[in-house]
């Protein structure tokens, strides 16, 4: 009769087993008002820090912003860009066509970073990759207005991009070689052109750029932006471009060729002495800065959807910390482990129950704070006057979803340590160490040793935080300063879920040995 009984408890499966777990669970109250308060303070962690948080960049005008905030331009869609460069162009009226070849396109770089006074006195010859001179067209000369460009790069061939985020490629030649240029104007269609002997040319690229005036701006352009040694330390650079056979054809074309320097004022490094002269029929051009993607060392990472909430973030994973090592360790403190694996003798079973418990109450109550805190936070930070970097519906929800996923997997993790330790104490400053100071230590460090913590340890994990898309376009180091995660939101995720499925395993051998 014994013999039957036991039979049947070791194989009626993971379900009553799971229901016993969640019983101990919800009876405990001080557990489950503990969740309540990990809410409560993820929600005023972030109140506090986006409360506390003023405006790093300006986003108005150039000429409104105040010292110690430097301008940065928002593109069409909202994004932060950079816009500066020398341009020299005349108004096109309905459609029209531009030519010219780039004869030469060569380049000065500082030998000083860009944190101290540019000075063509220290300067040597370096062309940086991402160079540009070409043709330009756009409807204003506003920092940030949409646009459409083809053009040569230092190091990146010929290239036709429109509205910074998007970029097609032509041919792979180097920065001396000459090379012909072409930008069509169609009523909103804007197609860039290249050919290598001016009489045969072959498309690039075509923008359809939406709401464009009768009357727009067209001319030639150039832009360097900083380039960077192996250390991540910047250098400003400056570009000269000379353009030949330069053509615009079109019923619309009024006046005569006007130079101007876009984005004088904004935030990126340049090397004084941008302008423009005529050398014949030749036009030559020198300029700094960039055209793409903005990426602003140490200011736009503090303004994410989801930079407030870390700091409420690591105190609420504390307090889970907390609870899921209790989930395990009492039972072993009150003797009461016994009885446990009296009823349930197959012993993976019940740290599978208790597992599935508290990662399930874990991701409940991460996603939970995080979707109050994540949009309290960025409300906060915009009624500041701070800019936030825009991020769409899906890339919230990633946010939010992720948040509950790093809480819950780092929750299954601790039970894991905890079945280990079989101490309160012990447990929980074990797992404090593992997976909270991690990301303590590599958020203070600097010099690219941080960016390995955030690779190899549990601090991975808050990879799904990550709100900054990485453009190809930039050649700005993508690190941790500036707010980007060295890991994408699911490699880091994946880092932390293989700390816990180790931990588990562990436990689980620990479990059949022990107590046999």
């Amino acid at each position: 009769m014994t013999t039957t009984t036991s039979h049947r408890t070791t194989t009626r499966g993971l379900r009553p087993v799971l229901r016993a777990e969640w019983t101990k669970f919800r009876t405990v109250r001080g557990w489950l008002i503990t969740l309540g308060v990990t809410v409560v303070l993820c929600v005023t962690f972030t109140f506090l820090v986006a409360n506390g948080t003023h405006a790093g960049i300006c986003t108005g005008t150039g000429s409104t912003c105040r010292s110690g905030h430097p301008y940065v331009a928002t593109g069409p869609d909202g994004e932060a860009v950079a816009d500066s460069y020398q341009f020299v162009e005349q108004p096109l009226t309905d459609n029209g066509t531009i030519t010219a070849q780039v004869s030469s396109l060569t380049g000065l770089t500082s030998t000083i970073p860009v944190d101290a006074a540019p000075s063509l006195a220290h300067t040597r010859p370096g062309l940086a990759g991402w160079a540009k001179a070409g043709i330009l067209l756009r409807p204003s000369t506003e920092q940030g207005s949409p646009y459409a460009a083809v053009m040569a790069t230092g190091a990146h061939g010929v290239r036709f991009q429109d509205d910074y985020t998007h970029d097609h490629a032509g041919r792979p030649v180097s920065g001396t070689s000459a090379r012909w240029l072409r930008l069509t104007r169609t009523g909103e269609t804007v197609t860039g052109y290249e050919s290598t002997d001016g009489a045969t040319w072959t498309r690039i690229g075509t923008a359809h750029l939406a709401g464009l005036p009768s009357t727009v701006h067209v001319g030639l352009f150039v832009t360097s932006p900083a380039s960077f040694d192996r250390s991540g330390t910047g250098f400003p650079t400056q570009a000269t471009a000379t353009f030949d056979h330069v053509t615009v054809d079109g019923s619309g074309i009024r006046g005569a060729w006007r130079a101007q320097s876009v984005g004088a004022q904004d935030f990126y490094p340049k090397l004084p002495g941008a302008g423009y002269h005529r050398a014949g029929g030749s036009f030559v051009l020198l300029g700094s800065g960039d055209i793409a993607p903005a990426v602003v060392q140490g200011l736009l990472g503090t303004n994410t959807p989801s930079s407030t909430i870390l700091f409420g973030l690591i105190v609420g994973l504390i307090a889970i910390i907390v609870i899921a090592s209790m989930f395990i360790t009492v039972e072993y403190r009150r003797g009461l482990i016994r009885t446990t694996f009296t009823a349930t003798p197959r012993r993976h079973r019940v740290l599978a129950a208790k597992a599935v418990v508290i990662g399930a109450v874990a991701f409940l109550i991460g996603t939970l704070a995080a979707a109050v805190a994540v949009p309290l936070g960025e409300h906060l930070l915009r009624a500041n006057g701070a800019y936030v970097f825009p991020a769409g519906a899906l890339t919230m929800t990633r946010i939010v979803a992720g948040a509950g996923a790093l809480v819950a997997v780092t929750a299954v993790a601790v039970l894991a340590v905890a079945t280990i330790v079989r101490k309160s104490a012990g447990a929980i400053a074990a797992s404090i160490v593992v997976f909270v100071l991690p990301y303590i230590v590599g958020s203070s460090m600097s010099g690219g040793a941080e960016e390995w913590l955030f690779r190899l340890t549990p601090a991975a994990g808050f990879s799904v935080l990550g709100a900054l898309p990485r453009s190809a376009q930039v050649a700005y180091p993508y690190t941790m300063a500036n707010g980007y995660y060295p890991l994408s939101w699911w490699a880091g995720l994946a880092v932390l879920c293989a700390y816990a499925a180790l931990a588990l395993g562990i436990a689980t051998v620990v479990l059949r040995r022990r107590d046999a």
